[in-house]
């Protein structure tokens, strides 16, 4: 019978009860082995710990020699819009001060969310991580809002190598009421923006946001870098115009009608760094630019190819130079296609294993783009350094596979060679229409993307109408153009036929510089400075274009 008595009390507590303790076994008071505490389902490392506690009988005690251990357990039942207190009890017995730090993040259906509420749940202190605090038992909590679209949340601490740290006392706490809760959903605290205008995207719950006297609940006060307060009767984007360079900090507060400040206080801030991006005028322009820093580019180079993977895209325009787009964040919304121009690129210049990158920043939109004329190299070209084209649509014109006949399978490296030399590695881009197809037989043109793996080149076609000599889209013709580059006055241009050729060159910002016809295979070029110029070379009705570098 006083088993009876006890779960009706406790059932009756529960369901009459404004909260809710959601963790299973957040005390660590149970044990399914001395390893494993009852209901975590992400153990690492951990021990029963009777000594060193925060209260009850039990704690847990995590080392982390070999690496990160996590702690972790997954809660299913979350309702959008709810409030939830996290909060962690910990002690960091030794370590170097990046030693433990909470690492849970909302969820949807498995799916983790490192995005939401990051600041808080992931990023705690100094780098991310716990405060070693002298040793002693220190409490982390925060209430947080959950996001539209999550129904879990994944509780879970981290414990980082060579360190040894306590925890107790876990809970995630549904509170009772509507508690309000601000918050910035953008830009992430730290980011770096480059733009002098910056829209800060707010997150109120449980809290109606209005003028005095329409039944709000009452507005916003904030202040930017210290200043003044500003008075904000709704939940729409804070527009920030005209910022200078440099570090800004954004607070933000909610006041009742009387601009009194609500009791708990419930404040947010954000602090990004605006830069002005430098303005280039083409592909060639940035790509000597510097690694790290962010450009905007002032013209629309074409696609040339794009992926799905990391939302890729390879851009390339009249200066004859091209770009990989690595877009892993998703800044590029607008879907493009091949042989569409992007206007309205901002971003990062990247690099990955030597290849240069660009990190946009924000959106782009869709113009008319340019025909690109694949360049035409040969192996050798290719295999005395990728540098000069690096991500460009390149030809090789008379290609052969060792491994002719055989089936195309993707993550898997091919040889070709060419008249020129070889072996150069084709590399298949995975998701293309001749994967699984048969390995083409014989001298065969192969138009392709020119890429990099550790410093040596290798070439991606894009489809199996790149195995193809010639298309509406491009003109293509035979030249060969040597030494390049070109240190003595002469380039050498010939062609398989005896006729006139034509050459126009350009500078990298589409300026002709010379016009001249080809007497004997060599064209003087040495009224041209230093630099990197395009050749259009035209020789009965057929053109081409290729880049030419004059030391």
């Amino acid at each position: 019978m006083k088993k009876i008595y006890l779960l009706l009390f406790t059932f009756l507590t529960v369901s009459f009860s404004f909260g809710q303790e959601l963790l299973v076994n957040g005390t660590f008071e149970s044990w399914d082995d001395a390893t494993t505490p009852t209901g975590w389902t992400h153990v690492e490392n951990v021990e029963q710990e009777a000594t060193e506690v925060h209260s009850g009988s039990y704690s847990v005690k995590q080392s982390s020699t070999g690496g990160t251990k996590d702690l972790g357990q997954r809660v299913t039942g979350i309702v959008p819009g709810n409030s939830y207190t996290v909060t962690v009890w910990y002690k960091v017995e030794s370590g170097d001060g990046t030693d433990a730090r909470i690492w849970s993040k909302w969820a949807t259906d498995g799916s983790n969310d490192h995005t939401t509420d990051a600041d808080v749940l992931q990023g705690v202190g100094p780098g991310g991580y716990f405060d070693n605090n002298g040793n002693v038992w220190t409490e982390y909590s925060v209430t947080v809002t959950a996001p539209a679209t999550a129904n879990e949340f994944y509780f879970e601490v981290r414990t980082y190598s060579g360190a040894v740290v306590y925890w107790d006392d876990f809970s995630l706490f549904q509170e009772a009421g509507a508690v309000p809760t601000l918050g910035v959903t953008s830009p992430a605290n730290g980011a770096i923006i480059p733009s002098s205008d910056v829209d800060v995207e707010l997150s109120v719950q449980n809290f109606v946001v209005g003028n005095p006297g329409t039944g709000a609940d009452g507005h916003i006060h904030y202040t930017l870098d210290g200043g003044t307060a500003v008075m904000k009767y709704d939940t729409d984007p804070i527009s920030l115009t005209g910022l200078s360079a440099g570090p800004h900090t954004l607070n933000v507060e909610l006041v009742d009608d009387s601009h009194q400040p609500l009791n708990p206080a419930v404040t947010t801030s954000v602090t990004f760094e605006v830069i002005v991006p430098t303005q280039v005028a083409n592909l060639t322009e940035l790509r000597a630019g510097t690694v790290g820093d962010f450009y905007q580019l002032m013209n629309s180079p074409t696609v040339t190819y794009t992926r799905t993977s990391r939302n890729a895209k390879y851009i390339q325009d009249s200066s004859g130079s091209a770009i990989l787009i690595d877009d892993t964040a998703g800044a590029i919304t607008t879907t493009f296609a091949i042989g569409d121009g992007m206007s309205g690129l901002v971003g990062e210049l990247g690099e990955f294993n030597n290849v240069l990158q660009f990190i946009p920043s924000t959106d782009a939109s869709v113009v008319s783009g340019e025909t690109i004329t694949p360049e035409i190299v040969t192996v050798t070209d290719l295999l005395a350094g990728p540098a000069p084209y690096q991500s460009e649509l390149v030809q090789i014109e008379y290609a052969t596979f060792a491994d002719a006949g055989g089936t195309f399978d993707g993550y898997t490296n091919y040889d070709i060679s060419d008249p020129s030399g070889g072996p150069l590695t084709f590399r298949p881009f995975n998701e293309a229409d001749y994967v699984g197809g048969t390995i083409p037989s014989g001298q065969i043109p192969i138009t392709g993307i020119v890429g990099e793996y550790n410093g040596v080149a290798q070439i991606s076609a894009r489809s199996l109408d790149d195995f193809v000599l010639s298309t509406s889209s491009y003109e293509l013709a035979s030249f060969n153009v040597y030494p390049n580059p070109v240190s003595n006055g002469f380039v050498n241009i010939s062609s398989k036929t005896n006729e006139v050729i034509q050459v126009t060159v350009f500078d990298i910002l589409g300026k002709q510089v010379l016009n001249s016809t080809v007497n004997n295979n060599k064209l003087n070029v040495s009224t041209l400075n230093t630099g990197v110029y395009i050749l259009k070379i035209s020789q009965n009705g057929q053109s081409t274009t290729k880049k030419l570098v004059i030391k």
